[in-house]
């Protein structure tokens, strides 16, 4: 294994720089997918629990009172311009 690892870097060197980048940018995309992927999946399950999803109900509570201030805000703002 280690030996195949070593022939591979080792061919990889005397490829021009421009395929050595191009070479690193679909490794680098590849790994954000796999790590996107495990993310979404993870969070397919976390989502689906009833505990946290009563948690996040809690959690969105000053969401919506900020939202509602904004809200009030912008009305009073233009109530006062006209």
């Amino acid at each position: 294994m280690i030996k195949h690892i070593h022939k591979t870097v080792h061919r990889l060197r005397q490829e021009p720089i421009h395929v050595r980048e191009q070479i690193v940018y679909w490794v680098t995309f590849m790994c954000a997918v796999i790590l996107f992927l495990l993310w979404s999946v993870s969070l397919g399950k976390m989502l689906t629990n009833k505990d946290i999803q009563t948690s996040i109900k809690k959690d969105v509570q000053p969401f919506t009172v900020l939202k509602d201030n904004l809200s009030d805000g912008y009305k009073s703002i233009k109530a006062n311009s006209n």
